[in-house]
C-alpha cells in the first residue's frame, strides 16, 4: 500500500475518530461573569424603584367625569346621518371620558313604515305585469288585456327601469325621519325634529356637562324644569 492509498484511509479514518473523540468530550465550562456583582449601587438602587412602583401607580379619578352617565342619540340612518352621529359620539367620549354613547336608529312613524313595505310589492308587481301580463290577465278573467298594458309593454325595458327607481325613491322618502335626537340619561336635551337643525359641538358638549353637573335641570329644548 503506497503512500496515496495510506492518506486516503488514513485521513477519513482520522476525521471519523476526532468526531468520536469530540462526541464524548465534555463541553469546557462557560467562566462565570461576575458582572452582576460589579455593578455600581447606584445602577441597582435606579432599577428596583420601577418594578416597586409601578403596581402602585394611581390613575386620576377627576377625570373620569362621565362614568354612569349614558347618552342616546337616535339618528336617521337611511339620511345619512350617521357620520355626524360617529363625529359626536367620538367628541362625547374625549370630553367626558368614561361616558357611554349609544348610537340607534330613529325610525319614521307607522304609516309611512307600513307604506315603505307596499312599494316593493307595487314595483315587482308592474315587473310582473309587464314581462308576462299576456298570461296573468286571462287568469284575472280579461279575455284582452287593458290597453295601458301594451303602452307599458312597448317599451318594457323603460317602463321596468324608471319603476324600480321611482320606487326606490319613494321607500327612501318613506323610510327617512330626519330626526337627531340625544338624550342624556334618558332626558331630551336636543331634538331635531323640533329645532330643524343640527347641534354644534359645543353647544352638545355643553348641554351634556350641565346635564351630568346638574341631573335635576333638564335643558336643550328652551326649557328647564326642577324635579
Amino acid at each position: 500500500m503506497d503512500r496515496t492509498q495510506l492518506l486516503l484511509v488514513g485521513l477519513p479514518l482520522f476525521l471519523f475518530i476526532s468526531d468520536l473523540f469530540s462526541l464524548f468530550t465534555p463541553p469546557p465550562q462557560k467562566p462565570t461573569s461576575d458582572h452582576h456583582h460589579h455593578q455600581p449601587p447606584s445602577v441597582i438602587q435606579q432599577q428596583q424603584p420601577q418594578t416597586l412602583d409601578f403596581p402602585t401607580q394611581k390613575t386620576g379619578g377627576i377625570g373620569a367625569v362621565g362614568i354612569g352617565n349614558t347618552v342616546s342619540i337616535d339618528f336617521c340612518s337611511s339620511c345619512s346621518f350617521r357620520g355626524s352621529a360617529v363625529t359626536m359620539k367620538n367628541m362625547l367620549e374625549n370630553q367626558f371620558p368614561g361616558i357611554h354613547v349609544v348610537l340607534a336608529n330613529y325610525p319614521p312613524p307607522l304609516p309611512k313604515r307600513l307604506l315603505s313595505k307596499v312599494v316593493p310589492v307595487f314595483q315587482f308587481g308592474v315587473i310582473g305585469l309587464v314581462m308576462g301580463g299576456e298570461q296573468i290577465f286571462p287568469r284575472l278573467g280579461f279575455a284582452v288585456p287593458p290597453p295601458w298594458f301594451y303602452h307599458l309593454r312597448a317599451n318594457r325595458f323603460g317602463t321596468m327601469a324608471t319603476t324600480w327607481l321611482l320606487g326606490n325613491f319613494f321607500q327612501s322618502m318613506l323610510q327617512s325621519s330626519g330626526a337627531f335626537e340625544v338624550y342624556c340619561n334618558g332626558e331630551l336635551i336636543f331634538s331635531k325634529l323640533k329645532e330643524n337643525r343640527f347641534p354644534g359641538e359645543i353647544e352638545l358638549k355643553d348641554l351634556v356637562g350641565r346635564r351630568i353637573a346638574n341631573p335635576r335641570v333638564v335643558d336643550g329644548l328652551g326649557a328647564s324644569s326642577w324635579s
